[in-house]
Parts: C-alpha cells; structure tokens; sequence
C-alpha cells in the first residue's frame, strides 16, 4: 500500500443558476405578466471522513473538483433545480488547512464526519420576484452568484491501531510484512523507509491496522533525518511497539536504543510516552548466548515492560507477538478519538454595509469602487438588461458616490472599477423610472 500522507486541492462549488426573465401571455394581464421562476441554488463542497481509504494517494491523481451549478429559472414561475452536493472522501484523520491564510478548518477523525468546505452560489431572482405596486412589468432578472473556491491542504496523522517504532535498520519492515498482509521494501541500508508503510493483520475474525514509522535518530525531535514524518503518525496509535536490535549482543546497545527512542518522542510529546506499549526484542537469530536473552529480559521487567522475542528470518515469535496484539489492544479501553481541531464550516462572507464605500485612485483617469454590496450586485445584474442599468444607477446616486467621486477628481470618460466591472463616468445620469428601494435590496437566501 502506497502511503501519502499530504495533498493538496482545489475546490470549486457550483454556480447558482440564473433567474428567468419572462411574460406570460394571459388577456387582461399588462404585458402578459411577469412569470420568470428563480434560479436553483449551487452545489456545496463537503469533506468526508470514511474509513475505507487510509492515505490521501488519491489526491496525487485529481486535484481539482468542481460540485455542480443551480439550474436556470424558467417561465410558467418554476424555479431552477439545485445543483447536487459534491461529497469527496477522505481518510479519518485528515486534517484540513485553508492553503491561502494556513488556518485550520477541521479535523475529521470518525467516520462520517463532514465538513462543508465551499459554499454554492446563490440563484438569481426572477422577474416574478420583483413585481411590484409601483413596477407591475419589470423587465430585469439576476444572474446566479459564482460559488466558493477554496485551496486546502490536507494532512494525515493516521488512526492505526499499533505503531512500529524503532531505530533505522532493526527490522520493522520485515516483521510488518510476517505479521499483515503489507509488502514493504526491505533493504539493509538505513532509511530504507522513507514513509510510513501500513498492514492489516487479521486474527480471530479481527482486523488490526499496523503502522511501520520511518527510522528514528537521535534529534528526530528537531527534525533531523525523518524526525517529523515518524512523530507525527504515533500521536494517535493505540498501542506502540517498540522494536530493538538483539544483534549487537550488548546491553549497553539495546539500552542507548531505548533511550534514545524514548528521549525523542518525550521532547516531542510527553503524552506519547503514557500511551500503552510493548517491547519487541528482534533478530533473535543473531544472538550467540542464550544468556543474554535472559539479561533482555530481566532489563525489561525492571523497566516495567512486557517483551517478546522475534526473529522475522525465521518466523520465531511471530505467532506469540500476533496474540499478544490482540490480546492488549483488546483490554486498551478504545475512547474515541479527540479531534485536535474543531470543525469550521464554509459561511457566506459577511454583507459591508451599502453606506460604507470606499473610493481609490488606481491610476489616471481610473477610480476603484470598494464595497462588497456593490461588487454583489455588479457580479448579479445583467447590464443588458436597460432596467438593471437603470436600477444601479439609482443604487449609485442614493449612496453619493458620484459626489464622492467628483471630489477625488473624476471626469466625464474616466473608467470606474467595480469587483470585475468597468464603467465609463458620467455626471449627473438620472434614472428614467421609479424603483422601489426595497427590490433592490439582496436577502440572505437570495430569494
């Protein structure tokens, strides 16, 4: 099993559909009434906890995803279709980070747990929706908003149930590959793990995920060699492993390897080293006296832990280690899992009062309107329609925004900037028709 453990993605929810401008034909209705339906909301962008994926390999092969948009509103008043929600999977465990500003938006550690990461756009008003006393005809529709994008970074601390930890070199691969189904790469060089590889060992009808950590060295905890790649995927293991190299035939060796493991994970999280474990003395087969087993063992007593005996050459032990597994992870009291971050759902960005406008100059002859009210309705109005034009030129002159402008300067032909609208100035443009303030104005659900 190939393990990655970070990715990163982008995520586009749907655009909200169109609102419908139209008429429908009925005698003794002026202009055959108004009749245009809203447009249908985007999709959102969920992420997903499932404990059938345990790596984000997936994300090295798509990086992009995209939910789908809101339906156009149509005549006869029917509204458009919602886009459906896009819900991508990911392993529990999955830390999520915002890529542009580095906060964290969740972590999703059972199964299940959903965070909702883009919000879809809102769909655009019919025609129907802004009939009025006053403007029994109106001859305007709103275009659907764009959704939510978002860059996240996705980080995984695995949920395996034990941890193999151990210096380079003193053979956790190779009890990996005797005790799961897993097929690591074993060599005799150090650092012939480079990632954290991951078994299934199956006993007595139970599955038990196994973690092989990269080798640790003496300063893994200021991230010399592999340091970080090893300590962060033993935070949440349930029970961890300590591997030993018997080969030595030295105490003095097998102890300065204890320490140094333990040392490091201590400055790294002391609360690591309060987690349940097990010794396991390895390549049994190169000892020369069987006398220094019993020395291993009367260390470990005094250490307070329970050891066992492995060769993964000749397959001894293994059966008792693969008991002894199951058997403590059994009496390990399983708490669910504390989640290290709380989950911060996608919300609509906040409305800037239409009175708060502020005006920049951004070169000759060009102005720079900033107001997110303003750069809503630029991004909702259809300026082909004349009575949009007509309604925000209305917006324009009850904010005195072409005072405003006029004081900074502005001529008649300079270019005014709106989100991504250009506009020409004119002085002095008066609305041709009467329109209430109150079918200006965008509600919180775009309805």
């Amino acid at each position: 099993m190939k393990f990655i453990d970070r990715g990163e993605i982008v995520v586009h929810a749907g655009r909200g559909g169109n609102g419908c401008m139209s008429f429908r034909r009925e005698k003794y209705v002026p202009k055959g009434g108004p009749d245009g339906g809203n447009g249908g909301r985007g999709g959102n962008v969920y992420l997903k906890a499932t404990d059938r994926l345990q790596t984000l390999e997936d994300f090295t092969y798509k990086t992009e995803f995209k939910a789908q948009s809101g339906q156009n509103g149509q005549k006869a008043n029917r509204n458009g279709k919602d886009g459906e929600d896009l819900i991508i999977e990911v392993p529990c465990g999955t830390i999520v980070w915002d890529a542009d500003s580095g906060e964290p938006l969740g972590d999703l550690v059972e199964p299940g747990d959903m965070l909702l990461v883009a919000l879809g756009g809102r769909g655009g008003r019919g025609n129907a929706t802004f009939a009025t006393s006053t403007n029994q005809a109106p001859r305007f529709s709103e275009k659907g908003e764009n959704g939510q994008s978002r860059r996240l970074v996705l980080e995984l601390k695995i949920l395996a149930d034990v941890g193999m930890v151990g210096l380079p070199n003193v053979g956790k691969s190779s009890l990996l590959a005797c005790l799961s189904n897993a097929k690591p790469k074993i060599a005799d060089y150090p650092f012939t793990t480079l990632t954290p590889n991951l078994g299934v060992l199956l006993l007595e009808d139970r599955k038990m995920l196994l973690a092989d950590i990269p080798g640790l060295i003496q300063g893994a905890s200021e991230d010399k060699g592999l340091g970080l790649s090893f300590l962060r995927h033993i935070e949440r293991t349930r029970l961890i492993l300590y591997v030993l190299d018997l080969s030595s035939n030295s105490m003095e060796d097998l102890n300065k390897q204890w320490c140094t493991l333990r040392d490091e994970i201590g400055n790294y999280n002391r609360e690591i080293l309060k987690k349940p474990s097990l010794l396991v003395a390895n390549k049994v087969d190169l000892v020369k006296d069987s006398s220094f087993l019993e020395q291993v063992a009367r260390w470990a007593k005094e250490l307070g832990q329970e050891i066992k005996f492995t060769s993964a050459v000749t397959k001894q032990g293994i059966d008792e280690l693969s008991s002894s597994l199951l058997q403590r992870l059994s009496e390990i009291n399983c708490e669910g899992i504390k989640r290290l971050y709380p989950l911060k759902h996608a919300v609509r960005e906040e409305m800037v009062q239409p009175s708060k406008v502020k005006i920049e100059s951004v070169g000759e002859g060009r102005f720079r309107i900033i107001n997110r009210y303003l750069e809503e309705l630029v991004e909702r109005y259809d300026f082909e329609q004349d009575e949009a034009i007509m309604r925000f030129s209305k917006i324009i002159a009850r904010l005195g925004i072409e005072g405003m402008l006029s004081d900074m300067g502005a001529k008649e032909g300079d270019t005014v900037c709106i989100g991504d609208m250009e506009f020409e100035y004119i002085p002095d443009i008066d609305a041709e028709c009467e329109i209430d303030t109150g079918d200006i104005d965008i509600d919180e659900d775009g309805e």
